[in-house]
């Protein structure tokens, strides 16, 4: 705990990149600028000092999402209301120092199962806390900068680290970073430990609860538009914790590709592919995950977008041994990938599915998706969204074919700081929910109001 302790107070090492563009005369036939943006009314002392507010209230209404059985009334299927309340501050006193604190509260109202956090899938009670508070030093978009403090990361498209918006509660971490950007590239460097959520006093990491887990998270990341008409990552992730069950030490290599907007026509694709190699809980870990998609967008007014795409996250096929070859997910924003009902994350799974977007207006988007599952290795767990609660006991020699999920997702947006969405699922179980124990379908419905300033 101590390492800890000093290595997040150790100094930064920063340079400011200070020089300003000098503008030429005006041309005559160049059309005049937009009117100016309205003030914003949380901005004061020239922008030195920013508030940010938001509200977001969904109601979510669950049927056999977790036990797949229509003739037990569980505490889970239910319905319930989920309410996110958050403040922030953010002072610059210099150009290139920003200090930053934001508060959040979340609750679940009329809800049957447990109000604590991760009891039988529930979102809970967290009364008002701190989410985020650090200090930053430098220019993000421009030579050297770091960060210290608690924060959100946010890395690739979020499929192994991101701050899981989606949650009530969403995901901070206790981190220090350091951060070189240019034009066309950047690379970061972080230490941290995933905050963990207590209701009845202030969240703590692992730096400093004295918990016995330990746990530090760290990792190297690099992006860069210099190759081909692409964003191309490449990563290094390390997670260690201690526990009585074993020490986990393991890193994961990654590299991810994004085709540019617009750079192939109506064509873009997009790939990530990451490996994992060390140990989890004592035993050797050998893991690969990956992702493969292509979308295309037809000449319509609507934008129409087609997309197809396949992930696969090893399993292991002996939990008994001393390998463990299932695909550690890390800390991940799941819900965006492997249907919204959250009953799959990116380890033990092969998936399949096409999605269709379109415009009909400026302010409506429609999303529909269909997904196929199957289990990579059914000697291994299927894994739902949070990547450790199994649905099923392991059975091997248990049908792959988990089943299929359709997903229609509506968002309205009707300025920059009020939006709604509306959205309803469906799981049509598999054979492998037959093989081990009930097999009934499952829904999930929800509507979601959202407020930003």
């Amino acid at each position: 705990m101590t390492r800890h302790r000093q290595f997040t107070a150790a100094a930064i090492p920063l340079l400011a990149l200070a020089a300003s563009a000098i503008a030429g005369p005006t041309d005559t036939k160049t059309p005049p600028p937009p009117p100016p943006a309205a003030p914003n009314p949380l901005s004061f002392f020239d922008g030195k000092l920013v508030f940010d507010v938001q509200e977001k209230m969904r109601f979510e209404s669950r049927e056999n999402n977790f036990d797949f059985n229509d003739s037990v009334d569980s505490l889970t299927d239910d319905s319930w209301i989920l309410n996110r309340f958050r403040v922030g501050m953010k002072w610059t006193p210099t150009p290139f120092m920003n200090i930053y604190i934001q508060g959040q509260d979340t609750r679940e109202w009329d809800s049957d199962r447990p109000n604590v956090i991760g009891a039988m899938g529930a979102e809970g009670d967290d009364p008002f806390d701190v989410r985020q508070a650090y200090i930053e030093l430098g220019n993000a978009k421009s030579g050297w900068s770091g960060k210290i403090g608690r924060q959100i990361f946010l890395y690739g498209d979020e499929r192994l680290v991101g701050p899981l918006e989606w949650a009530n509660q969403g995901r901070t971490f206790d981190a220090v970073r350091l951060r070189y950007a240019s034009e066309k590239w950047w690379v970061e460097g972080f230490a941290s430990s995933v905050v963990k959520f207590d209701d009845d006093a202030i969240n703590q990491s692992d730096w400093f609860d004295d918990a016995m887990r330990d746990q530090t998270f760290s990792g190297l990341y690099f992006s860069t538009t210099a190759i081909g008409k692409q964003t191309t990552d490449f990563y290094a992730f390390h997670l260690n914790e201690d526990a009585a069950a074993g020490d986990t030490s393991f890193f994961t290599l990654g590299t991810r590709m994004k085709s540019t907007a617009g750079a192939y026509g109506p064509w873009d694709y997009e790939t990530e592919m990451a490996f994992q190699s060390g140990d989890v809980r004592g035993k050797d870990l050998a893991a690969f995950a990956g992702h493969w998609g292509v979308g295309y967008t037809f000449d319509h007014a609507w934008k129409p977008r087609l997309a197809l795409e396949y992930n696969y996250g090893s399993g292991d096929d002996n939990a008994a041994d001393g390998d463990v070859d299932t695909f550690q997910n890390l800390f991940p924003t799941n819900h965006k990938f492997y249907g919204y009902m959250d009953v799959f994350s990116w380890q033990n799974l092969h998936n399949v599915a096409i999605s269709l977007t379109a415009a009909p207006t400026k302010k409506l988007t429609a999303r529909l998706d269909y997904h196929l599952f199957w289990l990579a290795d059914t000697g291994n767990a299927w894994y739902r969204a949070n990547g450790t609660t199994a649905v099923r006991p392991i059975t091997p020699g248990a049908d792959s074919f988990a089943g299929s999920e359709v997903d229609l997702t509506l968002t309205y947006k009707v300025n920059k700081n009020l939006s709604f969405m509306a959205g309803y699922s469906r799981f049509f179980a598999g054979g492998y929910l037959d093989d081990t124990g009930a097999g009934d379908d499952a829904d999930f419905a929800y509507v979601q109001a959202q407020l930003d300033f």
